[in-house]
This record gives structure tokens, sequence and C-alpha cells, in this order.
């Protein structure tokens, strides 16, 4: 046991003159590269291997749904503008058919006033015959009750005055009087 105190304790004062960390030592640079050069090798074969190829994948799968999703959105708005030029095409075809309608209508609604101005105007014609007709008829009574009236008068002022009249003498003269 004595040996190994003294194995420790001379490898310690080695140690000690030694000078600066081990790394720097220019004796064991050749162990250093030597794994180095190892660890840079498996590092770059498990990169290579297996790490790159999965963010490769990953990338490519990214890039696909970001390529995928702008066809979509430029489909979509394709879609879009046929849809808005689809709803002005309706709006300007609603708008037609609705100016079709209002001169459908307007026209239905003079032909129909046409119709009752016509049945009016009949109306007040047939009306202002009859009333027409009327008045003739109280005209022509009342020329005969003239008439009537004239005779009894011109009988009755002849007798006043002394004389006899003759009725048809009385009748034609009043007669030819009022006819002018």
């Amino acid at each position: 046991m004595a040996t190994t105190t003294t194995d420790a304790a001379s490898h310690a004062a080695d140690a000690a003159s030694a000078p600066g960390m081990p790394q720097l030592d220019f004796t064991n640079w050749g162990n250093q590269i030597f794994w180095l050069l190892i660890t840079l090798v498996v590092i770059y074969f498990v990169l290579s291997r297996i790490a790159l190829p999965r963010i490769a994948a990953v990338l490519a799968e990214r890039q696909g749904t970001i390529t995928n999703d702008i066809a979509a959105a430029e489909e979509l708005k394709a879609k879009a503008v046929e849809a808005e030029e689809a709803y002005n095409q309706a709006l300007a075809d609603a708008r037609v058919e609705a100016q079709r309608i209002i001169a459908e209508a307007k026209a239905e609604i003079q032909a129909e006033l046409d119709d009752a101005t016509a049945k009016a105007d009949a109306e007040i014609s047939a009306k202002a015959a009859e009333s027409e007709k009327a008045i003739a008829e109280i005209r022509a009574g009342a020329l005969e009750s003239i008439q009537e009236v004239a005779d009894a008068t011109a009988n009755e002022v002849v007798a006043a005055l002394g004389g006899k009249a003759d009725a048809d003498a009385v009748t034609k003269a009043v007669a030819d009087r009022m006819k002018g």
C-alpha cells in the first residue's frame, strides 16, 4: 500500500511540474486529434444518416403543405371571384326582371285604367243620353204645358174682351207664335 501512496505522490508531483492545461500539452495532441477525428466522423454519420434526413423530410413536408395551402388559397380566390361575378350577374338579372315586372304591372294597370275609364265614359254617356232624353221630355212637356196655358189664356183674354174665340184659330195662332 505504501507503493501506491508513493506512486500517487510522484504522479501528483509530475502533474504539478507540468505547465498549464493537459489539453495544451503537445505530447498529448496526437491522441486528442485522433479522438477528435473519430468523434467528428461519428457526429457526421449520425447527422447525415439520422438527423438531417428527418429535418429534410420535415422541411419538405412543410414546403408541400405551404404549396398546397397556396394552391388551395388561389383556387378559393378564383372561386370567390367567380361567385362574385355570378352574384353580380344574378343581381343584374334580378334588376332586369324587376324592371320587366314593373313594366308589365304598369301596362296591366294602364289597361285596367283604360277599361275603367271606357266603362265610366260609357256610363256617363248613357246617363247623359238619359238626362238629355229626360230634358227633351221635360221640354216637350213644358212646351205642351205652355201651349195649353197660352191657348187657355188667349181664350180667356178674347172672352174677357167680349168676343167669342174659335178654339182651332187660337191654337193655330199660338202655335205660329211659338215657332217664331
